[in-house]
């Protein structure tokens, strides 16, 4: 029983080395390092924090890229390292970006500057004075304060320019201008409207005081409310307005019994029309209506006058519309003056010859120049007979003797219309055609 015993013991002893020495050469053959268990991944770890680094600088270079503010410089540093290893990738970000964006930041500086207003070209002189920083400030807030100031300012240029702009904000225009930036922003924030408000007062004003009933009305209400109510008077109120009084004015002129047919039938077909058909018959139509009207009238003046109407009225028509009308109004008058002054003048007595003695029969009287004495009628006589030592006296005349020469000048033009009758008519009418035309040939 002891010796099946005793060879198990042997056995195991035999055996153990073979058992345990295979484990302990696999161990030495793959020795581990102390306090580690497991595979070892440090080496890897790094390798890929490292990838993962330059991706990073990468896409930030990229992002750059594709900014489009981004200038010519660093662009072209960006693609360069782009193209290289991981390090040249950071050294652009790290050393290359800042350097090549002074150069593109002063570029972008002078196209700003180039045509820009006062204010802003002279910010972006003095940041082109000044450092790398200055350029940067400039780029993000002082250009656009500068710009502000120069549309303020041009805002205000504007107003200056304007023609309807008023005295009171002409004057705070040209004041704010000579200021600073904060002096053109307050003109346009307060100066302005209250300026614009006052001098619109003023104009209504004046347009009040030259206008008809209707626009002095309609003014009046307005210069008694706000504002907005001039406002909205000078720009559709008092046109409103004028219309009315253009129509009355027509009609005021229609109504002169003195008016010509020419002015007559313009002056209808104003009425017939749009309120700026009656606005040009007033401004345009009647002048020249009324200037042709009135060389018709002289004309016909002309042909019935004497010899002084004649001349005075001959020497206006070869003149302007202005000596027509002085004419018609005062040199008619003092033409006509003139020629029943020489009507009025006594005829001149002939001188009668030495009375020499006679014998026999009467002699007969001396003929009469016939210069002296214009007759009409029927006129008989007979010389008496018989001895006489005289003169032989005429014999009786019947009949009618004619007014002096010149009567037909003292009779002027009294209650010569425009429908004149007979001969003078005729002539009249031929005389003003001459005269129109001849008015038109001297104008042109």
């Amino acid at each position: 029983m002891k010796l099946p015993r005793v060879s198990a013991v042997v056995a195991a002893a035999v055996l153990a080395p073979t058992v345990l020495f295979p484990s302990m050469a696999s161990a030495a053959d793959n020795p581990q390092p102390a306090g580690v268990s497991g595979p070892d991944t440090a080496s890897k770890g790094a390798e890929d924090q490292g990838s993962g680094q330059e991706e990073q600088d990468r896409a930030e270079v990229r992002r750059i890229l594709a900014d489009k503010e981004t200038g010519p410089k660093v662009r072209e540093a960006a693609q360069k390292a782009l193209a290289g290893t991981a390090a040249d990738v950071r050294h652009f970000l790290e050393v290359e970006l800042e350097e090549n964006r002074v150069p593109d930041n002063r570029l972008r500086v002078v196209q700003i500057s180039d045509g820009a207003g006062p204010a802003l070209r002279k910010a972006a002189d003095q940041a082109l004075r000044g450092t790398a920083a200055d350029l940067l400030a400039f780029l993000k807030e002082g250009q656009f304060t500068a710009r502000a100031e120069d549309e303020d300012r041009a805002k205000v240029e504007a107003i200056l320019a304007d023609k309807e702009t008023g005295p009171g904000v002409r004057q705070a225009a040209q004041k704010a201008l000579a200021g600073t930036a904060a002096d053109v922003r307050h003109f346009l924030d307060v100066e302005f409207p209250k300026q614009r408000a006052d001098d619109n007062r003023v104009k209504l004003s004046q347009i009040m005081a030259a206008g008809g009933r209707a626009v002095r009305e309609a003014a009046g209400r307005a210069l008694d409310g706000t504002d907005e109510d001039v406002v909205k008077f000078l720009k559709e109120g008092q046109f409103i307005a004028r219309a009315e009084d253009d129509r009355v004015a027509v009609l005021v002129i229609l109504a002169d019994k003195n008016v010509g047919p020419g002015v007559s039938q313009a002056a209808q077909k104003a009425l017939n029309g749009t309120a700026a058909d009656v606005r040009h018959f007033l401004e345009v139509e009647f002048p020249k209506q009324r200037a042709d009207d009135n060389r018709v009238k002289l004309s016909q003046i002309m042909a019935a006058g004497g010899r002084a109407v004649r001349e005075a009225a001959g020497r206006a028509l070869d003149g302007t519309d202005e000596d027509v009308a002085k004419f018609l109004a005062e040199g008619q008058f003092t033409a006509r003056a003139e020629d029943e002054a020489a009507a009025n003048k006594p005829a001149l007595q002939p001188t009668r010859p030495a009375e020499e003695p006679q014998t026999g029969t009467g002699a007969q009287p001396a003929a009469q120049p016939a210069a002296l004495t214009t007759t009409t009628g029927t006129s008989t006589g007979a010389t008496s007979t018989g001895t006489t030592t005289g003169s032989t006296t005429a014999g009786t005349t019947t009949g009618t003797t004619t007014a002096r020469s010149g009567q037909l000048a003292a009779t002027g033009t009294d209650g010569l219309g425009w429908e004149a009758g007979g001969a003078a008519a005729a002539v009249a009418a031929g005389a003003a055609l001459v005269a129109v035309s001849r008015r038109r040939s001297t104008q042109s």
